[in-house]
């Protein structure tokens, strides 16, 4: 089973060993204020009807080996749209998110941050790829001839006027101005392409498909646009990453 963990939504699949979509996708809301208890109960509760024997996750925040090291938009009460609330944010800081499902679900569970779960499905395996995950909140993760190498999460980063890459280049910032955003976001990657010196570049999640890619015509890295579902179909290629070691 593929879960997709968002600020707005949770999403479901089951997907097969080569990655591929078993049945339509499904989302619930996610649930707010979102603190680890509500998330993992209502996590368990689709896999346990699931029937599934592995779960690969995607959480859109900063995590290692499974720990929530920056919850990112999850520790806002009430969505995207409010605060940070630094009480949930406390509780969600070394919480061992992957520890926590294992002890509530019978199955294989794997927890990685969503940019590397989406970098696994949108991967092609050469060269050093930059994957970009464009929805609620800017996610970031490098693939390396095919293997994820660590990098910090960037979300929560500021970026440009005292304001982060989350604020700039979610979807509040896209709804209320698709330009600007556009502009903000050629620059994010511009920069992020030259720090990681990326050979491909792959631009993914709901947002995705309002990118404006003349911005990008004189880039030095190719530009690939993904659809909706990379991340729900790197879940798979998560557990071939574990057992082969990289």
């Amino acid at each position: 089973m593929a879960i997709d963990i968002g600020a707005t939504s949770i999403k479901f699949a089951m997907v097969d060993s080569s990655g591929h979509l078993g049945e339509p996708v499904r989302s619930v809301a996610t649930p707010y204020p979102c603190l680890p208890g509500r998330l993992i109960e209502v996590v368990a509760k689709e896999i346990a009807l699931s029937g599934c024997s592995r779960v690969g996750i995607g959480f859109p925040g900063d995590l290692d080996d499974g720990v929530v090291v920056e919850p990112g938009n999850l520790s806002r009460p009430g969505g995207i749209t409010t605060e940070i609330d630094p009480t949930i944010h406390e509780a969600w800081q070394d919480f061992d998110l992957q520890r926590a499902l294992r002890d509530a679900c019978p199955q294989e569970v794997r927890v990685v941050n969503d940019a590397t779960l989406a970098a696994l499905g949108y991967s092609n395996g050469t060269g050093r790829e930059l994957v970009f995950t464009l929805g609620t909140g800017f996610g970031i993760a490098l693939v390396v001839e095919g293997s994820i190498e660590k990098i910090r999460d960037v979300g929560a980063e500021i970026f440009f006027e005292g304001q982060t890459y989350d604020q700039l280049l979610g979807e509040m910032s896209r709804s209320r101005d698709q330009v600007r955003w556009g502009e903000l976001l050629h620059l994010a990657v511009e920069n992020f392409a030259e720090e990681f010196h990326a050979d491909t570049v792959h631009l993914g999640a709901g947002n995705a498909r309002h990118v404006d890619l003349a911005l990008f015509d004189d880039a030095s890295y190719r530009v690939e646009v993904n659809d909706n579902d990379g991340t729900l179909r790197g879940a798979a290629k998560l557990f071939e990453q574990l057992e082969s070691g990289h």
